[in-house]
C-alpha cells in the first residue's frame, strides 16, 4: 500500500497527541532495555552479527542463483513456486487460487509482506473472510488500521485501548486486564483456525539448499496457520533467502535478541513442503508466492543494495527519535520507521519520496541493526537520489507548505547574521535545559 496522507501534516497531529507519545515511548523504552540485557546476557553476540552480515551479503550478492535454487529445491519437495515482479501479480496468483479452490476462509499469520502487496483487501473483494491471527494484527484489523510497528503492530495503543475496542467490538464486558483480552481473542482465533481452508504467513527465512522455509513467532498462529488449512500459502520477498540450513543459527541467534529482547522466539516452524503420505497433519497443497516489487532495482544500486541486508527485525525504530515522537501511522507506508524510509521510495515510487527527510542521522538506527545496516548513509544517498530525479520533489516541498515552517525559517536566518547573538541565545537555552539534565543529559523534555 502505497503512502497517501501528507506526511508532514500527520506528523504535527502526531507530535500534538501526548497520549500517543507516551504510549510509544513507554514501549519503546521497555523494548530497548529488554534488548540491550539479551545482548549484554550473550558474549558472542557482536560475532553473531559479523557473521550474519556476512552471509547477507553473500546471498545477496549472488541472489539470481540462491533463488533458481531455493525455487527448485521447493518443486521437489512438492511445493508450487512463483516468482511475482510486482504487487498485482502476487496478488492476483493468490486471489485465482482461492476462486480456482474455491476457498472461502483465510487465516493470516503476521506478514508485512501482504501488507505490502494489499492483500487483505483484494482477498476482501473477491468475497474471502480474512482473520488476522496474530493478536496486535488481530487488534488493529478490528480497529480498521495498518500495524504501526512492523513487530509489534498495535504500540500505539494500551490496554485500556484494547479493553474498549473489545468491548465495542467483540461484545464483551469492559476489562483492561490483558489476561482477560487475551484469552478472548484465543477464544475467537481458535474458531477461526478451526475453519479456516486457507492459510498465509510471511516467511523470515528461506534455506535454498533444502527449499525449506522458516517462519519465526511467539504466539503459535503462524505454526496453527501453516498446518491446519488444506491450502498454504507463503509469500516473502525475493532478499528473505540465504544459503544454507547451517547459516540460520546465526540469524535465529540475533533476532529474537534484537527484535524482542529474547534468546529465542517461542516457536521457529520449518516448512519444506505438503503433507507427506501417512502424515496426520499439514497442508495438502503449499504455495510460495516470491516477490519482486521493486527489490531488484535495490539490487541493481551499489548503494541501495544493503537495504536488502534488513531482516526486519524494527529494533531501528524504537531506537529512532523521529518514530518514538510520531508513531507509524504518520508515515503513511507499509514500512514506517529508518529502514521503511530508505525502502518505501523503491517499493511505492515518488509517493513515498518525503520519508527519507524524516531523520535526525543521529545513528541510533545504525547502532542498533542486527546486522550492522549504515541506515544512515543509505538515508543520505536516497534522499540524494530523490532530489536528482526532479526539479522539484515533495521531499523538498512539503516544509515550505505550511506558513509556519516558512516564518520559522525565515527568523532562525535572521538570527544565524549575527554570532553574537547565536552564542548568547545558545547559552540561554543551555541554562534554561539544567533543571530537566540527569548525569549530564537531557533525555527527556516536557510537553509544551
Amino acid at each position: 500500500m502505497a503512502p497517501k496522507a501528507d506526511f508532514f501534516e500527520a506528523s504535527l497531529r502526531a507530535v500534538a497527541d501526548h497520549e500517543l507519545h507516551r504510549k510509544l515511548q513507554n514501549a519503546s523504552d521497555r523494548h530497548l532495555d529488554h534488548v540491550a540485557q539479551a545482548r549484554a546476557e550473550f558474549p558472542p553476540f557482536e560475532a553473531e552479527r559479523d557473521a550474519a552480515r556476512r552471509i547477507k551479503e553473500q546471498s545477496i550478492a549472488r541472489l539470481d542463483e540462491l533463488l533458481i535454487e531455493l525455487k527448485r529445491r521447493l518443486e521437489e519437495n512438492g511445493c508450487n513456486v512463483i516468482f511475482a515482479a510486482t504487487a498485482e501479480q502476487a496478488r492476483d496468483y493468490i486471489v485465482s487460487l482461492a476462486k480456482k479452490n474455491r476457498l472461502r476462509r483465510a487465516v493470516k499469520g503476521k506478514s508485512m509482506t501482504t501488507e505490502e502487496i494489499g492483500l487483505n483487501q483484494a482477498l476482501g473483494t473477491a468475497g474471502l473472510e480474512v482473520t488476522e491471527t496474530d493478536l496486535g494484527e488481530y487488534i488493529v484489523q478490528l480497529r480498521g488500521e495498518p500495524p504501526s510497528h512492523i513487530i509489534t503492530p498495535a504500540i500505539h495503543l494500551s490496554k485500556e485501548d484494547v479493553g474498549a475496542l473489545f468491548a465495542e467490538k467483540l461484545n464483551m464486558p469492559y476489562t483492561a486486564e490483558p489476561e482477560a483480552l487475551t484469552a478472548e481473542a484465543r477464544k475467537r482465533l481458535r474458531s477461526a483456525f478451526l475453519g479456516a481452508d486457507l492459510g498465509i504467513t510471511g516467511v523470515n527465512f528461506a534455506i535454498a539448499e533444502t527449499g525449506t522455509l522458516v517462519v519465526v513467532e511467539n504466539e503459535g498462529n503462524g505454526r496453527m496457520s501453516c498446518t491446519l488449512p488444506e491450502t498454504y500459502v507463503a509469500v516473502l520477498g525475493i532478499e528473505k533467502v540465504i544459503p544454507k540450513l547451517s547459516d540460520l543459527s546465526h540469524f535465529l541467534e540475533i533476532l529474537a535478541r534484537t527484535a524482542t529482547g529474547q534468546k529465542l522466539t517461542t516457536y521457529t516452524n520449518f516448512i519444506s513442503g505438503p503433507r507427506r503420505a501417512g502424515e496426520i497433519d499439514g497442508p495438502r497443497e503449499v504455495h510460495v508466492v516470491i516477490l519482486d516489487g521493486g527489490r531488484s532495482a535495490m539490487l541493481a544500486d551499489a548503494v541501495m543494495r544493503e537495504a536488502l541486508y534488513c531482516i526486519r527485525c524494527g529494533a531501528c525504530l524504537n531506537a529512532c527519535p523521529v518514530y518514538r515522537r510520531i508513531g507509524g501511522h504518520a508515515y503513511n507506508s507499509t514500512y514506517p520507521g529508518p529502514i521503511g524510509s530508505i525502502i518505501s521510495p523503491s517499493l511505492f515510487g515518488s509517493a513515498a519520496g518525503h520519508l527519507p527527510f524524516a531523520s535526525t542521522l543521529c545513528g541510533a538506527c545504525r547502532d542498533i541493526c542486527p546486522v550492522r545496516i549504515d541506515i544512515p548513509r543509505l538515508l543520505l544517498h536516497v534522499r540524494w537520489r530523490e532530489t536528482e530525479t526532479a526539479d522539484e520533489t515533495r521531499a523538498l516541498a512539503w516544509p515550505r507548505a505550511t506558513a509556519r515552517a516558512r516564518a520559522a525559517v525565515v527568523r532562525f536566518a535572521r538570527m544565524a547574521r549575527h554570532p553574537r547573538l547565536i552564542r548568547m541565545m545558545a547559552r540561554i537555552g543551555l541554562a534554561l535545559l539544567g533543571p530537566f539534565a540527569r548525569d549530564g543529559y537531557v533525555r527527556r523534555m516536557p510537553p509544551p
